[in-house]
């Protein structure tokens, strides 16, 4: 459904009311971008036509592996043309995290790839320093809005969300992404903080995680969800189960719930001092 918004000179269109995305969980080949090419475009022809958005996991070409000179690529390179045409053909957007280089330095970087090709991307603040990511990966030093379709996405990366404050909703968005190699180890981290952020920043929240074991013995069991601003699920995946999570999630309920209740009206402000 589209919304109009009417001006003295002409009619606007202002947003997709509902936007249907789609994220898939999923093993991942250990450094192979080819055989992860392969297996998520025979998923993809697997969605349904009217989808908006399709979700892939963290470093979903390689893993997530600190071998960063084996695996990366450019912003002009295979993977990147492999997501435009994938995002053309199919009338959709497309995003997901990769290791890019860019002049001689190594970034997690999410790449949100649109139907006509353009491209914005966040490179990934919170490195996580337990598993030495941040010795071979430049940290990114700002947050980015992406508009699609009428609707401010925002998209983070796995660690980043146990920090609320890079995740506080300042600039109004109404989708928040986060795209995860989260072991299950700590998926109980994982399940409550992506309801936490969903509440707190009364935002739809949808959180792409990986199943399987890596070449480093580390397992990932998924759990992949998407919870609307109260904190609701609206679609989950359970323990190590290849799939998607689906949902059609509305821009308008989203606005009226937060005009009655309020809260985002009530939050403080503050500054942000980046790591160093």
């Amino acid at each position: 459904k589209l919304t109009f918004m009417r001006t003295n000179y002409f009619t606007l269109i202002f947003m997709n009311e509902t936007l249907f995305v789609a994220g898939i969980q999923s093993p991942l080949f250990w450094e192979n971008p080819i055989k992860n090419q392969e297996y998520f475009e025979t998923k993809i022809t697997l969605l349904p036509a009217t989808i908006d958005l399709v979700i892939l996991p963290e470093m979903f070409t390689s893993g997530f592996t600190m071998n960063a000179e084996k695996v990366a690529e450019k912003m002009n390179g295979n993977t990147i043309s492999w997501l435009q045409k994938l995002a053309s053909k199919n009338n959709f957007a497309i995003a997901g995290s990769l290791i890019i280089e860019e002049n001689s330095k190594f970034y997690n970087r999410f790449v949100f790839v649109h139907p006509s090709g353009k491209i914005d991307f966040y490179d990934k603040h919170h490195t996580f320093t337990l598993a030495g990511e941040d010795k071979m990966y430049t940290s990114g030093d700002k947050k980015t809005i992406v508009n699609f379709k009428g609707w401010k996405i925002c998209p983070l990366i796995c660690y980043d969300l146990r920090f609320p404050v890079w995740s506080r909703n300042t600039e109004n968005y109404d989708l928040l992404v986060y795209v995860a190699s989260w072991p299950i180890a700590r998926i109980k981290a994982w399940d409550t903080l992506l309801k936490a952020r969903a509440i707190e920043n009364m935002s739809y929240v949808i959180g792409v995680n990986r199943i399987g074991m890596d070449d480093n013995d580390y397992e990932y069991c998924g759990n992949s969800l998407i919870v609307d601003y109260l904190g609701t699920q609206l679609s989950d995946l359970q323990h190590n189960e290849e799939g998607v999570v689906l949902a059609k999630i509305n821009k308008k309920k989203q606005e009226d719930m937060r005009e009655k209740l309020g809260f985002l009206k009530d939050m403080d402000s503050f500054s942000i001092n980046y790591k160093q």
